[in-house]
């Protein structure tokens, strides 16, 4: 049985930092990610991992503020998050997928991934 969970958010005021944390269990995973969704908002793609190598792809709106990360021994996945900023404010979802191509064709799309936590709130105060 495949489990993800998330832990790690809560409330911050901007300018501030968090780090997420998904415990992965059940699954040897080709990708990883992190993606986020706000009310009224479809969900999108934050950061992605290959587990095998290590590489690391971001959204544009949180290059060079957020680092994702992971622990294959602990088969943990980790997000940091540096100068948060109120548009920041989303539940963010870890999901992960064994499969080597993308259902859909990119591995920023929801339908890429086959399994998904239950999500951690983040929110950014001004």
């Amino acid at each position: 049985q495949v489990q993800l969970v998330e832990s790690g958010g809560g409330s911050v005021q901007a300018g501030g930092s968090l780090r997420l944390s998904c415990a992965a269990s059940g699954v040897r995973s080709y990708c990883m990610a992190w993606f986020r969704q706000a009310p009224g908002k479809e969900r999108e793609w934050v950061a992605r991992i290959y587990p095998s190598s290590g590489r690391s792809y971001y959204a544009d709106s949180v290059k060079g503020r957020f680092t994702i990360s992971q622990d294959n021994a602990k088969n943990t996945l980790y997000l940091q998050m540096n100068s948060l900023k109120p548009e920041d404010t989303a539940m963010y979802y870890c999901a992960a997928d064994k499969r080597s191509y993308p259902s859909g064709g990119s591995w920023t799309l929801p339908r890429a991934f086959s399994y998904w936590g239950q999500g951690t709130q983040v929110t950014v105060s001004s």
